[in-house]
């Protein structure tokens, strides 16, 4: 009878444990260690896929797509980008598809702490949002790739692929601007410090209280918007907090 009871516990144990890591969106896990698995028919490793979107209906979507498809095993998936990276690190997949700008923890964050906590893993940004303030932190902070969630199936295959070998995807939308951008004086893309020190300036921030939020020297400071104002094409700080509004860098 003991032994009836043991079993029955443990029994009663393990479900609960299945129930708790499908239902707290940690991870639909396919498998319990990281790395590749095998394509079905033994023709090498498939490339593993983590998906990370607050929208279930485009998690569900994606997770079937790459399901239908050999050479494609989807390890979990993530509804922010906090979620994403704490199972990036324990499932360590070879392409996690990322979404900019989700609740609880956004995309480019996500990104910046991949490169960071698992360099191995390539981020190919899905979203649909392709301005020059989400663009260009993404492709900063590490993504291989970005594409639009228009992007044909066949091409998203393709892209998934590429990206899981190192090499750069864009969607021809993004590709064009960038370009442009590239071509276009006074069009350099800001860095991240330069943007921090853009959005203190647009609230009214002196040099020296800029200086002291971001630990850095008044000197500092004037390079920062030196650069800025070269960058943007500006002569002083209100024309360059009105450039950055008009191109989508602030707000």
């Amino acid at each position: 009878m003991a032994e009836h009871t043991e079993h029955t516990e443990h029994t009663e144990h393990t479900e609960q444990s299945a129930r708790t890591e499908w239902s707290d969106g940690t991870a639909r896990a396919a498998h319990a260690g990281p790395g590749h698995t095998e394509r079905t028919g033994g023709t090498g490793p498939a490339v593993t896929v983590l998906i990370v979107d607050d929208h279930p209906v485009v998690r569900d979507g994606l997770r079937g797509m790459f399901a239908s498809a050999p050479g494609f095993e989807v390890l979990g998936e993530a509804g922010n980008g906090v979620e994403g990276v704490a199972l990036a690190v324990r499932l360590d997949p070879d392409v996690v598809l990322m979404d900019l700008r989700m609740p609880g923890g956004g995309g480019v964050a996500a990104i910046t702490e991949l490169a960071r906590r698992a360099p191995r893993c390539k981020v190919l940004v899905l979203t649909t949002y392709d301005t020059d303030s989400d663009t260009l932190p993404a492709i900063e902070a590490g993504a291989t790739g970005y594409l639009l969630k228009d992007t044909p199936r066949e091409e998203l295959f393709t892209a998934v692929r590429a990206a899981a070998e190192g090499r750069t995807v864009l969607s021809p939308a993004v590709a064009s601007r960038l370009v442009s951008r590239v071509r276009s004086p006074g069009n350099e893309p800001l860095s991240a410090r330069e943007r921090e020190v853009l959005a203190l300036v647009a609230k009214g921030t002196s040099n020296r209280e800029i200086a002291a939020v971001l630990f850095i020297s008044e000197a500092t400071v004037k390079t920062h918007l030196t650069h800025i104002y070269g960058k943007l094409g500006a002569k002083d700080r209100a024309a360059a907090v009105a450039l950055a509004y008009e191109r989508g860098i602030l707000g």
